[in-house]
């Protein structure tokens, strides 16, 4: 038996969750399928979870920036705690890396005003752990970037959904896509499911996806970034302490539920699969760390890998594949999934109904070529 419906979402990650979520509110008949037991298994439960305007390239910026007022403000009943909370970060930089910084803070304010440059005196008295050598080319202050509640965020949109009518379906592993007639036919490890259109939100896995349903692929390429937390020095108060970021971004460091998060910023390719921290990337990252601060590591709380896909221009891929009737791409988030998730929700749900992009978006500079699959082809 196969059950119909007017579009079937791949992959239950935040962004599947929130096109589902935007359809099923429009009236839409969903189903989201999703591999694992549980959604957001993935890259979607493994993000250090900042909102920041300034991160990304353009079309990420104004994407991240259309989210804010959603996140900030979600509706009624939404989440039991607030989705955004204020965070700051800190982008620091050497002397050799203060006109890095400089071109930096011009680009940032085209969007975020509220972005300060900072001497190395300044920068050393909101951070005195870090080394003056460290930030003797001062720093960026973005004392609007914000820690974002993942958990609540994507469990609020799948609850969404399903309040709304659409349908939920885990460990339903896409054994077979394939176009016959006007309708998709998914076939899974749970049964059949047919819609018009099908909606490749696969994660890392989008172009083995695109595969089975004999579309060509976008060239994404999945790349392991590492993660570990550590104990802050014994009776130092971290909670206030923005993010701070490598002006190269080659490490950043956050506080984390009482502990101290660590990454050294690795993009290291990789098949789609259960990513896992190589113990080189976490030395690399301690030395990185004990370098620029006083900080040092003793003890590992916990350490984690996930993959951030990406496409050459490093920019989401939204629409409908051009060859392929119906098969709508919604990959390639990279690392900005979680902060521009409100305004792809959106976007992907106004393309996927044959709809322009909502008009807040456009305003922002974005246009329906920079995000589409056509592009890349």
């Amino acid at each position: 038996m196969t059950d119909r419906y007017d579009v079937v979402i791949i992959g239950g990650g935040i962004a599947g969750a929130g096109a589902g979520y935007e359809l099923a509110r429009a009236g839409k008949q969903v189903v989201l399928l999703e591999r694992e037991s549980q959604p957001g298994y993935h890259t979607t439960g493994r993000s250090a979870a900042l909102f920041a305007e300034t991160y990304g390239n353009a079309p990420i910026r104004a994407l991240t920036v259309a989210s804010r007022d959603f996140l900030m403000n979600p509706p009624a009943g939404f989440a039991s705690v607030p989705i955004l909370t204020p965070r700051g970060a800190l982008h620091i930089g050497s002397t050799a890396q203060a006109a890095e910084l400089d071109g930096k803070y011009d680009d940032m304010r085209k969007l975020v005003p509220t972005v300060k440059r900072l001497s190395a005196a300044e920068t050393q008295a909101l951070m005195p752990v870090l080394k003056p050598e460290a930030v003797s080319g001062g720093a960026l202050a973005e004392p609007d970037a914000m820690d974002i509640e993942v958990h609540a965020l994507h469990n609020g949109l799948l609850r969404g959904m399903t309040a709304a009518g659409g349908r939920m379906v885990t460990d339903a592993e896409v054994t077979g896509l394939q176009k016959v007639g006007n309708d998709w036919q998914v076939e899974t490890t749970k049964g059949g499911f047919a819609a018009p259109v099908v909606i490749n939100a696969a994660g890392a896995w989008s172009d083995v996806v695109a595969g089975m349903a004999g579309v060509k692929p976008i060239g994404l390429k999945p790349k392991r970034r590492t993660a570990v937390t550590f104990d802050p020095p014994n009776g130092t108060d971290i909670h206030a302490w923005p993010m701070v970021i490598d002006a190269d971004e080659e490490w950043y460091f956050k506080p984390d539920a009482g502990r101290i998060l660590l990454s050294p910023c690795d993009e290291t390719d990789s098949e789609p699969c259960d990513a896992q921290p190589d113990e080189m990337d976490i030395a690399i990252a301690v030395d990185r760390l004990e370098t620029v601060s006083t900080l040092q590591v003793r003890r590992l709380a916990a350490k984690w890998a996930g993959l951030r896909s990406f496409v050459d221009d490093r920019t989401v891929v939204c629409g409908f594949d051009a060859e392929k009737a119906g098969f709508f791409w919604l990959a390639a988030q990279g690392g900005y999934g979680i902060q521009t998730s409100a305004a792809m929700a959106r976007v992907a749900a106004a393309l996927a109904q044959g709809r322009g992009l909502p008009q807040d978006v456009a305003d922002l500079g974005l246009a329906e070529p920079d995000l589409s699959p056509s592009r890349l082809r």
